[in-house]
Protein backbone atom coordinates (compact mmCIF):
# COMPACT_ATOMS: atom_id res chain seq x y z
CA UNK A 1 0.00 0.00 0.00
CA UNK A 2 1.18 4.11 -0.87
CA UNK A 3 -0.32 6.63 1.60
CA UNK A 4 0.48 10.04 0.43
CA UNK A 5 -0.75 12.65 2.88
CA UNK A 6 -0.89 16.74 2.06
CA UNK A 7 1.80 16.13 -0.91
CA UNK A 8 2.87 20.06 -2.16
CA UNK A 9 5.87 20.39 -4.86
CA UNK A 10 6.89 23.90 -6.50
CA UNK A 11 9.11 24.94 -9.37
CA UNK A 12 10.35 28.44 -9.65
CA UNK A 13 8.23 29.19 -6.49
CA UNK A 14 4.82 28.00 -8.48
CA UNK A 15 3.40 25.42 -6.88
CA UNK A 16 2.25 22.65 -8.99
CA UNK A 17 1.34 20.43 -6.04
CA UNK A 18 -1.04 21.71 -4.03
CA UNK A 19 -1.68 19.21 -0.80
CA UNK A 20 -2.69 15.76 -3.00
CA UNK A 21 -4.02 13.18 -0.18
CA UNK A 22 -4.77 9.72 -1.60
CA UNK A 23 -3.85 5.76 -0.99
CA UNK A 24 -3.56 3.07 -3.26
CA UNK A 25 -4.00 -0.34 -2.27
CA UNK A 26 -2.40 -3.30 -2.73
CA UNK A 27 -3.61 -5.92 -5.50
CA UNK A 28 -5.65 -3.31 -7.18
CA UNK A 29 -5.03 -1.02 -10.25
CA UNK A 30 -5.31 2.46 -9.25
CA UNK A 31 -5.12 5.67 -12.53
CA UNK A 32 -4.16 8.77 -11.85
CA UNK A 33 -6.31 11.06 -14.23
CA UNK A 34 -6.68 14.82 -15.22
CA UNK A 35 -6.07 17.50 -17.73
CA UNK A 36 -2.70 18.32 -19.06
CA UNK A 37 -1.01 20.24 -16.28
CA UNK A 38 -2.99 18.79 -13.69
CA UNK A 39 0.42 17.89 -12.12
CA UNK A 40 -0.27 13.63 -12.80
CA UNK A 41 3.27 13.40 -14.27
CA UNK A 42 4.85 15.63 -11.43
CA UNK A 43 3.02 13.75 -8.78
CA UNK A 44 4.48 10.11 -10.67
CA UNK A 45 8.01 11.24 -10.38
CA UNK A 46 7.34 12.30 -6.42
CA UNK A 47 6.08 8.78 -5.48
CA UNK A 48 9.01 7.53 -7.99
CA UNK A 49 11.73 9.68 -6.34
CA UNK A 50 12.37 11.65 -9.04
CA UNK A 51 11.68 14.99 -7.51
CA UNK A 52 12.13 15.81 -4.03
CA UNK A 53 8.82 17.44 -3.00
CA UNK A 54 8.15 20.19 -0.47
CA UNK A 55 5.92 19.31 1.79
CA UNK A 56 3.67 16.14 3.15
CA UNK A 57 4.13 12.50 2.73
CA UNK A 58 4.55 9.66 0.81
CA UNK A 59 4.56 6.29 2.40
CA UNK A 60 5.19 2.76 1.21
CA UNK A 61 3.83 0.22 3.19
CA UNK A 62 5.79 1.60 6.97
CA UNK A 63 8.11 3.40 5.03
CA UNK A 64 8.53 7.16 4.56
CA UNK A 65 9.85 8.31 1.94
CA UNK A 66 12.00 11.22 2.77
CA UNK A 67 13.07 9.58 5.69
CA UNK A 68 15.42 6.44 4.81
CA UNK A 69 18.97 7.33 3.76
CA UNK A 70 20.38 6.39 0.51
CA UNK A 71 20.66 2.37 1.10
CA UNK A 72 17.37 1.97 2.08
CA UNK A 73 16.00 4.02 -0.69
CA UNK A 74 18.28 1.42 -2.90
CA UNK A 75 16.09 -1.41 -1.64
CA UNK A 76 13.22 0.57 -2.30
CA UNK A 77 14.04 1.39 -5.56
CA UNK A 78 14.49 -2.44 -6.23
CA UNK A 79 10.96 -3.65 -5.08
CA UNK A 80 9.60 -1.07 -7.76
CA UNK A 81 8.45 -1.51 -11.68
CA UNK A 82 8.39 0.66 -13.69
CA UNK A 83 6.88 0.81 -17.54
CA UNK A 84 7.74 3.82 -18.86
CA UNK A 85 5.58 5.51 -22.01
CA UNK A 86 7.40 4.16 -25.37
CA UNK A 87 8.33 1.26 -23.80
CA UNK A 88 11.67 2.69 -23.50
CA UNK A 89 13.54 -0.56 -24.73
CA UNK A 90 16.93 -0.25 -25.35
CA UNK A 91 17.67 -0.83 -29.38
CA UNK A 92 21.01 -2.85 -29.47
CA UNK A 93 19.74 -5.13 -26.58
CA UNK A 94 17.69 -8.59 -27.36
CA UNK A 95 14.38 -8.81 -25.61
CA UNK A 96 16.16 -11.13 -23.03
CA UNK A 97 18.77 -8.80 -22.27
CA UNK A 98 16.56 -6.31 -21.81
CA UNK A 99 14.06 -8.11 -19.24
CA UNK A 100 17.47 -9.33 -17.56
CA UNK A 101 18.79 -5.97 -17.26
CA UNK A 102 16.96 -5.07 -14.00
CA UNK A 103 17.95 -8.65 -12.65
CA UNK A 104 21.81 -7.45 -13.06
CA UNK A 105 21.42 -4.26 -11.32
CA UNK A 106 19.75 -5.07 -8.05
CA UNK A 107 20.51 -8.88 -7.83
CA UNK A 108 23.14 -11.05 -6.94
CA UNK A 109 22.13 -14.06 -9.18
CA UNK A 110 24.04 -16.54 -11.90
CA UNK A 111 23.61 -15.78 -15.05
CA UNK A 112 21.77 -19.09 -15.15
CA UNK A 113 19.25 -18.48 -12.83
CA UNK A 114 18.50 -15.03 -14.38
CA UNK A 115 17.77 -16.65 -17.90
CA UNK A 116 15.37 -18.77 -15.84
CA UNK A 117 13.47 -16.13 -14.20
CA UNK A 118 13.58 -14.48 -17.65
CA UNK A 119 12.11 -16.97 -19.57
CA UNK A 120 9.32 -17.11 -16.67
CA UNK A 121 8.08 -13.74 -16.54
CA UNK A 122 8.05 -13.61 -20.82
CA UNK A 123 5.94 -16.88 -20.65
CA UNK A 124 3.91 -14.76 -18.43
CA UNK A 125 3.24 -12.03 -20.88
CA UNK A 126 3.08 -15.03 -23.47
CA UNK A 127 6.25 -13.73 -25.21
CA UNK A 128 8.10 -17.01 -24.72
CA UNK A 129 10.59 -18.24 -27.21
CA UNK A 130 11.11 -14.32 -28.59
CA UNK A 131 14.37 -14.07 -26.38
CA UNK A 132 16.65 -13.39 -28.97
CA UNK A 133 14.61 -11.25 -30.87
CA UNK A 134 15.59 -7.61 -31.29
CA UNK A 135 13.17 -4.84 -30.25
CA UNK A 136 12.85 -3.37 -33.43
CA UNK A 137 11.53 -6.77 -35.01
CA UNK A 138 8.38 -6.42 -32.37
CA UNK A 139 5.27 -4.81 -33.16
CA UNK A 140 4.28 -1.84 -30.61
CA UNK A 141 2.22 -4.57 -28.50
CA UNK A 142 4.91 -6.95 -28.33
CA UNK A 143 7.14 -3.86 -27.22
CA UNK A 144 4.85 -2.72 -24.10
CA UNK A 145 4.93 -6.58 -22.81
CA UNK A 146 8.57 -6.55 -22.96
CA UNK A 147 7.78 -3.68 -21.47
CA UNK A 148 5.65 -5.11 -18.52
CA UNK A 149 8.00 -8.04 -18.18
CA UNK A 150 10.89 -6.23 -17.21
CA UNK A 151 9.22 -4.25 -15.18
CA UNK A 152 8.05 -7.31 -13.13
CA UNK A 153 11.28 -9.55 -13.43
CA UNK A 154 12.55 -8.34 -10.17
CA UNK A 155 8.98 -9.29 -8.46
CA UNK A 156 8.27 -5.57 -7.36
CA UNK A 157 6.21 -4.91 -4.56
CA UNK A 158 4.83 -1.69 -6.81
CA UNK A 159 4.47 -0.40 -10.10
CA UNK A 160 4.54 2.42 -11.83
CA UNK A 161 2.96 2.90 -15.71
CA UNK A 162 3.26 5.92 -17.42
CA UNK A 163 0.76 6.17 -20.60
CA UNK A 164 1.48 1.92 -21.04
CA UNK A 165 -1.44 2.53 -24.13
CA UNK A 166 0.18 5.64 -26.00
CA UNK A 167 0.52 4.16 -29.50
CA UNK A 168 -1.44 1.20 -29.08
CA UNK A 169 -4.80 0.50 -31.42
CA UNK A 170 -8.05 0.14 -29.33
CA UNK A 171 -7.73 -3.75 -29.48
CA UNK A 172 -3.70 -3.78 -28.10
CA UNK A 173 -4.80 -1.57 -25.36
CA UNK A 174 -7.39 -3.42 -23.64
CA UNK A 175 -5.26 -6.50 -23.90
CA UNK A 176 -2.38 -4.67 -22.43
CA UNK A 177 -4.89 -3.01 -19.57
CA UNK A 178 -5.84 -6.24 -18.68
CA UNK A 179 -2.44 -7.84 -18.67
CA UNK A 180 -1.78 -5.37 -16.10
CA UNK A 181 -4.42 -5.81 -14.05
CA UNK A 182 -4.00 -9.78 -13.99
CA UNK A 183 -0.57 -9.45 -13.31
CA UNK A 184 -1.56 -6.54 -10.35
CA UNK A 185 -3.92 -9.07 -9.01
CA UNK A 186 -1.84 -12.05 -9.20
CA UNK A 187 1.09 -10.96 -7.43
CA UNK A 188 -0.57 -8.74 -5.16
CA UNK A 189 1.27 -5.62 -6.67
CA UNK A 190 0.29 -1.71 -5.79
CA UNK A 191 0.11 -0.73 -9.04
CA UNK A 192 -0.64 3.22 -9.99
CA UNK A 193 -0.89 4.07 -13.58
CA UNK A 194 -0.53 7.23 -15.12
CA UNK A 195 -3.28 7.76 -18.28
CA UNK A 196 -5.28 9.58 -20.30
CA UNK A 197 -6.98 6.72 -21.70
CA UNK A 198 -11.05 6.32 -20.69
CA UNK A 199 -11.20 3.14 -22.41
CA UNK A 200 -8.37 2.30 -19.18
CA UNK A 201 -10.45 3.88 -16.71
CA UNK A 202 -13.65 2.18 -17.46
CA UNK A 203 -11.91 -1.21 -18.18
CA UNK A 204 -9.55 -2.03 -15.21
CA UNK A 205 -10.15 1.58 -12.95
CA UNK A 206 -10.72 -0.11 -9.29
CA UNK A 207 -9.49 3.48 -7.87
CA UNK A 208 -9.28 6.59 -10.16
CA UNK A 209 -7.89 9.82 -8.64
CA UNK A 210 -8.68 12.78 -10.47
CA UNK A 211 -6.43 15.33 -10.33
CA UNK A 212 -7.04 19.33 -11.11
CA UNK A 213 -4.60 22.08 -10.73
CA UNK A 214 -2.21 20.17 -8.25
CA UNK A 215 -5.61 18.93 -5.81
CA UNK A 216 -7.27 15.80 -5.86
CA UNK A 217 -10.43 17.00 -7.63
CA UNK A 218 -12.54 13.61 -7.02
CA UNK A 219 -11.71 9.88 -6.17
CA UNK A 220 -14.02 6.84 -6.43
CA UNK A 221 -13.76 3.59 -9.14
CA UNK A 222 -15.20 2.93 -12.45
CA UNK A 223 -18.44 2.21 -11.46
CA UNK A 224 -18.93 5.49 -9.29
CA UNK A 225 -17.52 7.85 -11.98
CA UNK A 226 -20.31 7.04 -14.40
CA UNK A 227 -22.91 8.16 -11.58
CA UNK A 228 -20.69 11.05 -10.35
CA UNK A 229 -22.06 14.53 -10.42
CA UNK A 230 -18.99 16.65 -9.73
CA UNK A 231 -18.86 18.49 -13.02
CA UNK A 232 -14.94 19.04 -13.18
CA UNK A 233 -14.87 15.00 -13.56
CA UNK A 234 -17.92 15.38 -16.15
CA UNK A 235 -16.78 17.61 -18.55
CA UNK A 236 -13.10 15.47 -18.27
CA UNK A 237 -14.60 12.10 -18.83
CA UNK A 238 -17.96 12.39 -21.15
CA UNK A 239 -16.27 15.18 -23.01
CA UNK A 240 -16.77 13.17 -26.06
CA UNK A 241 -20.95 12.24 -27.24
CA UNK A 242 -20.07 8.61 -26.84
CA UNK A 243 -19.14 8.65 -23.48
CA UNK A 244 -22.25 10.96 -23.15
CA UNK A 245 -24.34 8.44 -23.93
CA UNK A 246 -22.49 6.17 -22.52
CA UNK A 247 -23.44 7.95 -18.83
CA UNK A 248 -26.86 8.58 -19.51
CA UNK A 249 -27.59 4.37 -20.28
CA UNK A 250 -25.84 3.59 -16.71
CA UNK A 251 -27.54 5.84 -14.97
CA UNK A 252 -30.88 4.84 -16.38
CA UNK A 253 -30.04 1.36 -14.64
Amino acid sequence: MIRVENLEKSFHNKKILKGISCSFKKGETSLIIGQTGAGKTVFLKCLLGLHDYDNGKIIFDNTELNKIDDYDKMNLKSSIGTVFQGSALFDSMTIEENVMFPLKMFQDMKMEEMKTRVNEVLKRVELENSNNKMPSEASGGMQKRVAIARAIVNQPKYLFCDEPNSGLDPKTAIVIDNLIKDITEEYKITTVINSHDMNSVMEIGQKIVFLKNGVTEWQGDKNEIFRTENKAVTDFVYSSNLYKKIRKMYLKK
